[in-house]
């Protein structure tokens, strides 16, 4: 585990014991054996991090907490690939690096997750209810998993799913929020009903103009609050692309990417696609709900100096084009005459990747790659090329993606912005020739 990325619960414990005693905790823990008196609360917060109920927390004596999450080195999460970075682990949220990001679909093994909240945790899929409603929608319904299948037409595509903070981490002054590199991207295979078929089966309003998610997972702070609630314009939410999922990659949505159901919109920060579904309302207003007002994904209209605040912001909507080079991994070593292989995806919210460069000078100049049109809409573009090096020495490899409207990513930061969102510079790896 990273130690210097996470700022998670137990470091808390260790930097401020009282304040963690007035979140979790009866009386101050001792942080070298991590040992304190958990409340129920405590239980059912360790419960979402572990990903399981944990069925006898009333036996366990007093001063103890689970193993998993006592011990760095036990703490794993089910399913995932043992390269993740963990950044928190309360709520969870990781990553992972480039190089194990080179599947053209993601596995359900890599995929990042951003979590808001506590989890559900008792999870009856047979009988999980998503209510539809809104005081723009006609007819409020509820649906279990097993009518959606059975009233709807199932589709299944692929869609990149990003954190608006994803490359936070290189901005400059530092921006508050988890401190992500690059590995808070997926495009998976997800299969469920078009969004606007069950909106459509209770009726739309002709004052609508937002759509918005409700999620079972909670707040941190105890008060039984939703952890997060956004939504998109209807405009986006009427999308065949837009889809309420109930399966990834040919099985289960994995426990912390939303099991049992979740919309997903894609090519909008991801923060829009809510897990643990189980609510949508159909709004004749911008949706209210948490983490929609504030500077909460949003972006200031105008730029502004590095480290200063605006009040004048914008909504998030699609996301900035963007790729990764996911092959070979940063610090290979290549032989003089061999020509280097590379490849990685590119993608561009809403639109499609037009051109895909490669720099190995810093960008004096660029050589164009091989670019492959997406599987479908929304969906990442994989591209390839080779190139050789005439001199012995260090060398960074650059990566560049152009969109439709002639957009290229930057070389370096973008505008500076208080939440440190939409980092898209490019991508570079080190590469080192030797004779």
């Amino acid at each position: 585990m990273n130690n210097k990325k996470r700022i998670g619960l137990f470091e808390l414990y260790s930097k401020d014991p009282i304040k963690a005693d007035k979140e979790l905790w009866d009386r101050e823990i001792n942080p070298k054996t991590r040992r304190g008196f958990l409340k129920k609360s405590g239980l059912l917060a360790m419960a979402s991090v572990i990903g399981a109920n944990i069925p006898f927390a009333n036996n366990m004596p007093s001063g103890l907490i689970p193993v998993a999450v006592a011990d760095d080195s036990s703490f794993k999460i089910e399913g995932k690939h043992e390269g993740m970075i963990i950044l928190n682990d309360y709520p969870v949220n990781t990553e992972f690096p480039a190089h194990l990001l080179d599947d053209e679909v993601t596995p359900n093994d890599k995929m990042f997750i951003r979590n808001n909240g506590i989890p559900p945790v008792d999870i009856d899929v047979d009988n999980w209810i998503l209510e539809v409603g809104g005081e723009s929608c006609e007819t409020t319904k509820k649906y279990k998993i097993s009518d959606l299948k059975e009233k709807f037409e199932e589709v299944t595509i692929q869609l990149q799913l990003e954190c608006a903070g994803n490359g936070r981490v290189e901005f400059n002054p530092s921006a508050s929020g988890n401190q992500w590199s690059l590995g808070a991207i997926s495009c998976a295979k997800w299969s469920g009903v078009k969004l606007k078929d069950v909106l459509n089966d209770c009726g739309i309003k002709d004052d609508a103009v937002y759509v918005a998610y409700y999620g079972a997972d909670k707040s941190l702070n105890s008060d039984g609050k939703e952890a997060i609630s956004r939504g998109v314009p209807l405009k986006k939410a009427l999308e065949d692309e837009s889809i309420i999922a109930w399966g990834v990659n040919g099985g289960d949505i994995p426990f912390h990417n939303g099991h049992p159901l979740r919309v997903i919109t894609a090519g909008w920060p991801a923060s829009t696609s809510g897990k643990w579904l189980n609510k949508i309302v159909i709004r004749n207003q911008v949706h209210d709900g948490v983490k929609m007002g504030g500077s909460s994904y949003r972006t200031p209209r105008n730029p502004v100096e590095p480290g200063q605040e605006s009040e004048n912001m914008c909504i998030i909507e699609s996301m900035p084009v963007k790729s990764l080079i996911t092959y070979p991994k940063s610090g290979a070593v290549v032989k003089l005459n061999d020509r280097l292989k590379l490849r990685g995806h590119a993608w561009a919210g809403d639109l499609r990747v037009n051109e895909m460069e490669i720099s190995i000078d810093f960008g004096a100049t660029w050589s164009k790659a091989i670019l492959q049109e997406p599987i479908n809409r929304l969906a990442w573009q994989h591209w390839s090329t080779e190139v050789n090096f005439l001199k012995v020495g260090y060398y960074e490899i650059w990566a560049r993606a152009t969109d439709l409207n002639g957009i290229k990513q930057p070389m370096v930061m973008p505008q500076w912005n208080p939440k440190g969102y939409l980092n898209n510079a490019c991508h570079r790896i080190a590469v080192m020739i030797e004779s």
